[in-house]
């Protein structure tokens, strides 16, 4: 009995033991609070090395496609760069926008319009190129170029203001159908002329501002309507007495009437110079109202037709006055050695494939507008290659129809441009 109850008294101690070595070992584990007594206790140095976390593998590039070359480890040089100095980049190098529509054309490529009307004065339309032979200088020609398609209008029209005032206010009362007589897609400008000319508004486009030029230009008067004074107090010569001028005693008196400067030539050559510059794509046409009296230019008439030929122009007339009347328009056809020309536009259009319109009231010359822009622009335009020379000599052309009946104007010939123009 005391032998058991000894060995139960020595295992309970044993338990106490054990248990007490557990709460102390589990004290140790719990850091201390701070104190404001005992000093903080410093890190160990020997701490065990971090394990490393794992890092992911980079993507293996996948192999290109069998028909893909292969990706070269460096990239190509770059290719030499010429430098110039700076300010000696030239100008003209680059492209513009108008350069897009610009019309390049050869010196040896001919175009020919060509009108062709009825016994009745009416279009004929309907022609083929098998209709239509042309020749230079005798030497049949071989088409390169057709078409019966209209052409819009780039069209200097010239006012005769030395005309008598009545001519003159006639013509102002017509100018609403001059005005219409031209489309939205044609350029007009307008001249006047009498001892000068002058340029009352450049190239525009048809329309209201056309219409508003010519609106300003009815208050243009013409000149004395009347036969000029010859003698008298009112004469050149001034009073006389006995048909002796009182200012100059001994003087012969001046009866020949005066000399009517009208530079009719000088005109047309400015115009022409003007349209020269416009777009060849366009019909260029010189529209003159006017009686057709030159005298007094700076310029002559073969001058002026070498330009007017060398610059595809044509000559379109409303011949008023006299050059309307038909026994006396033929008398003013002739030439009087120092008084110049009654009536030249009959030679200015045969020359360049127009026409002239002679009226004298003012219906049928509204009407003669729109009959002379109608043919202008619903031309035959025939086109062909000739020789290349250096020369720019007249050549000679001439354009037959196989029709019978039918009445053809075109230009009489050119004048070829020289090379590089």
């Amino acid at each position: 009995m005391g032998a058991s109850a000894l060995t139960a008294f020595l295992a309970a101690g044993l338990l106490a033991a054990q248990d007490q070595g557990q709460q102390q070992q589990g004290q140790q584990d719990i850091p201390d609070a701070p104190s404001a007594v005992r000093p903080v206790q410093p890190f160990p140095s020997n701490l065990p090395p971090s394990r490393p976390q794992p890092q992911p593998e980079p993507e293996k590039p996948s192999a290109p496609p069998a028909n893909e070359p292969a990706p070269s480890s460096t990239p190509p040089p770059m290719p030499p760069v010429k430098t110039i100095p700076p300010g000696s980049a030239p100008g003209g190098d680059l492209n513009t926008r108008d350069d897009l529509y610009r019309i390049v054309t050869r010196v040896n490529f001919v175009l020919v319009p060509v009108t062709v009307k009825d016994e009745s004065g009416h279009l004929v339309d309907g022609l083929l190129p098998r209709d239509f032979n042309v020749f230079e200088d005798g030497k049949k020609q071989e088409l390169k170029f057709f078409t019966s398609d209209p052409f819009p209008l780039s069209a200097a029209v010239i006012l005769d203001t030395g005309m008598p005032d009545t001519a003159v206010q006639k013509i102002n009362q017509t100018y609403s159908a001059l005005s219409g007589a031209f489309s939205p897609y044609d350029e007009v400008s307008l001249y006047t002329y009498s001892t000068t000319v002058s340029q009352v508004s450049d190239f525009s486009t048809a329309g209201q501002k056309l219409t508003s030029v010519l609106n300003q230009m009815k208050l243009e008067r013409g000149s004395n309507n009347g036969a000029p004074v010859m003698n008298g107090p009112l004469g050149p010569q001034g009073p006389t007495i006995n048909g002796i001028p009182v200012e100059r005693p001994g003087a012969q008196p001046n009866i020949a009437p005066p000399k009517d400067v009208r530079v009719l030539n000088d005109a047309i050559l400015k115009a022409a110079l003007d349209l020269g510059k416009r777009d060849r794509a366009r019909r260029k046409i010189i529209f003159i109202i006017s009686d057709g009296r030159e005298y007094g230019s700076k310029v002559s008439y073969s001058d002026v037709l070498k330009v007017l030929l060398s610059r595809e122009i044509t000559v379109y007339a409303i011949g008023v006055e006299a050059s309307a009347i038909p026994v006396y328009s033929k008398l003013q056809k002739l030439h009087l050695p120092h008084y110049g020309y009654s009536d030249i536009l009959p030679k200015y259009a045969s020359a360049t494939g127009g026409e002239v319109f002679t009226e004298l009231t003012r219906d049928n010359i509204e009407v003669a507008y729109a009959r002379a822009t109608g043919d202008a622009r619903n031309q035959y335009t025939l086109g062909y290659t000739t020789r290349a020379t250096p020369s720019s000599t007249y050549r000679d052309i001439e354009v037959r129809v196989s029709r019978s009946g039918l009445k053809i104007s075109a230009k009489s010939g050119y004048y070829p441009l020289p090379a590089g123009k």
